[in-house]
């Protein structure tokens, strides 16, 4: 007898990138693994807690919400988050870097020393530099030097990073180029905490690692889990939080799996973004057995926001928000 699954989230490790599901289950994700679910009928998305203690009202949260969680407990976990400020006294050292989306996409950020990595692949940095290494408010100080003195933000909105990710430099050293010049403009300013050891620019680049090379264009990006609801594709990259799926092609007029497509992918096929932080929060069910040797995987049957192009392929945005 089926039974229903609670995704805890999407972890990249030494590994790789896997889900997480409630109880401590995971499920390694390889190229070309065949993805598939569904959400029953009925199905509601309810609120997962916070700081590993459940929600006691089990509130019922919005579909399109990436944090999912209700108004109460989303203040409880971020009361308790380094970018709330609320650890001023932490005595664990944080390092600043800077991150490289795409073409113009670069922020700055902070994350904990012993974390290494990791929070640079959790958000899908294509490439990215260390600044310096010290303690917290030193850290977060150069962060909003960087912010004051050279406008670089430190945020990179999600639908931007998708957008652009079929369509990057080809070369390591073209990729490294925004943030190696950056970092040296960084380090001519004046005005650095003491207590912040500067670091040299070494660029480390995660475009194996999320499978960008010969990336297919995606169509666009869930927008939400429905009940009813389902997904099967087979799995062509991830980056940070998101899974890029080849699915059979989409009518874009009903934003499902039909006979269209777009022409910039292969023949018959779409690609479409799964965030995975839309999957917490729902009880999600098998949704299929595994594809056939050479065809493919492919409905969709959650709604699809289509990403919109300028003349030279590039994202445009609908408006300031």
């Amino acid at each position: 007898m089926a039974q229903a699954w609670r995704c805890s989230g999407l972890r990249w490790g030494a590994g790789g990138p896997e889900l997480v599901w409630d109880g401590g289950r995971r499920s390694a994700l390889t190229w070309g693994k065949h993805v598939a679910f569904r959400v029953a009928e009925g199905g509601v998305r309810t609120c997962v807690g916070a700081r590993g203690h459940g929600c006691p009202l089990r509130s019922v949260v919005s579909a399109r919400s990436t944090g999912a969680r209700c108004e109460e407990c989303a203040r409880l976990d971020r009361a308790h988050s380094v970018a709330a400020d609320t650890l001023a006294d932490d005595p664990r050292p944080y390092r600043v870097y800077l991150a490289w989306f795409g073409p113009g996409l670069v922020k700055v950020g902070i994350t904990r020393a012993e974390r290494g990595s990791v929070r640079l692949l959790e958000q899908g940095a294509v490439c990215f530099s260390w600044l310096g290494t010290g303690p917290l408010m030193a850290a977060r100080r150069c962060e909003e030097l960087l912010r004051a003195a050279l406008r670089v933000p430190d945020r990179v909105p999600y639908t931007e990073k998708r957008a652009v990710r079929s369509s990057l430099p080809g070369t390591g050293a073209e990729r490294a180029a925004e943030v190696a010049e950056l970092h040296a403009r960084a380090s001519a300013l004046d005005g650095w905490p003491e207590s912040l050891a500067r670091e040299p620019c070494r660029t480390v680049d995660h475009a194996d690692v999320f499978g960008l090379a010969g990336l297919e264009p995606a169509l666009g990006e869930i927008s939400a889990l429905v009940a009813g609801g389902a997904l099967s594709g087979e799995l062509v990259a991830a980056a940070g939080p998101d899974l890029h799926l080849a699915v059979h092609a989409i009518d874009t007029d009903t934003g499902t799996g039909g006979a269209g497509g777009r022409g910039d992918a292969a023949p018959g096929r779409d690609v479409v973004v799964l965030d995975t932080r839309l999957l917490r929060g729902w009880e999600l069910w098998p949704g299929g057995g595994a594809r056939e040797e050479g065809a493919l995987g492919g409905e969709v049957r959650f709604p699809v926001r289509e990403f919109r192009r300028d003349d030279d392929g590039g994202a445009v945005q609908d408006g300031l928000f």
